[in-house]
């Protein structure tokens, strides 16, 4: 028995997922044919009370996408120095859309109205870029799946509104966030221009991502992709795990965050384990002390059948999904003693 816990990407589709796939109509997307990916994008902008969505393969995609949407070649982006936008999208923000960006110190991959309010640049400054969207992620992956608080989410739209700036949600695991917190999608919609949210993280789709805003940012948004390369043709079956994903494996989270906290727990209990990032949602990361041989452990997890990853020299994450059961939970700590 494999238990695979490097991230909630590697899911496997479920057997009423795979049927959806199977009996889905397709059409040409990029001639706006496909009844399927017309019924998700229908789906998603209807859930968070929006005009609009695209449907595109990765969240990396809908991301740059809406940055390049937002901004011009010149212009900064505001977000925080962990988020995904600026550490695991190849560039991205330079290479698509010529823009620099200002880099927050937050809480755990997490900013807030204050920090804003000090980044901003003057227009009136020719030495200074042009500050023009601000961008947070909910879950922050490298804050260890931490979420915000609705009341931070709400102050950072209202400064953003004063102060001009285009506001963007990487929710890339925006239902974890939604299902730990007892939000609501549609108070999402209400406040942010733009959303991305991905379908094959915790929802356990195998493709895709959805980019939602108004009809005239996803008019444009329609446009950029295609310049992107992301114009896809029958890709319906694709759709149709993530409309079974949206109904059936929202609920369903709870269990993963449940799984996550016993990891938590466990890892706690551990002496080479210095702290352990407070687990909130399903990431858990996990501070080892300097002195641990941090890859030799991994190494012989590997062989005990836990798979997972360092992302600095002390300290590793582990990340809970549908495709890992309680049993596989309850093995932990005893994988963990054998491994040390």
């Amino acid at each position: 028995m494999i238990i695979d816990l490097r991230s909630d990407t590697v899911t496997q589709p479920t057997q009423g997922m795979l049927e959806a796939m199977h009996r889905a109509p397709v059409g040409d997307d990029v001639f706006g044919e496909d009844p399927t990916i017309n019924r998700l994008e229908e789906l998603a902008a209807n859930m968070f009370g929006m005009e609009k969505a695209i449907f595109c393969p990765s969240g990396t995609m809908t991301n740059q996408i809406a940055i390049k949407c937002h901004t011009q070649p010149g212009d900064e982006v505001i977000c925080d120095e962990l988020s995904h936008v600026y550490q695991y999208e190849g560039g991205g923000i330079a290479f698509n859309a010529g823009a620099s960006v200002r880099l927050l110190h937050g809480d755990r991959g997490r900013i807030n109205g204050d920090l804003i309010k000090g980044a901003v640049n003057n227009p009136d400054d020719v030495h200074k870029p042009i500050s023009r969207l601000v961008v947070v992620e909910n879950t922050a992956n490298r804050g260890g799946g931490s979420c915000y608080e609705w009341k931070e989410l709400e102050e950072m739209s209202l400064v953003s509104k004063e102060l001009g700036l285009s506001y963007h949600l990487d929710g890339a695991r925006l239902f974890n966030a939604i299902i730990a917190k007892r939000q609501d999608a549609k108070s999402y919609g209400a406040i942010f221009d733009s959303i991305s949210i991905c379908l094959s993280k915790g929802l356990g789709a195998p493709v895709g991502s959805l980019l939602l805003g108004k009809s005239t940012f996803i008019k444009k948004a329609r446009r950029v992709r295609k310049a992107f390369g992301g114009g896809m043709r029958q890709a319906g079956s694709l759709a149709a795990a993530g409309i079974y994903a949206l109904e059936h494996h929202v609920d369903r989270l709870k269990t993963d965050h449940q799984h996550a906290k016993s990891i938590e727990e466990t890892l706690k209990k551990q002496s080479f384990i210095t702290d352990v990032l407070p687990v909130e949602t399903n990431i858990v990361i996990a501070e080892c002390d300097p002195s641990f041989n941090i890859k030799q452990f991994i190494e012989k997890m590997k062989e005990n059948g836990v798979l997972f990853f360092s992302i600095s020299p002390t300290r590793f994450r582990m990340v809970t999904h549908l495709n890992v059961t309680s049993d596989m939970i309850e093995m932990i700590p005893e994988k963990i003693k054998q491994s040390i």
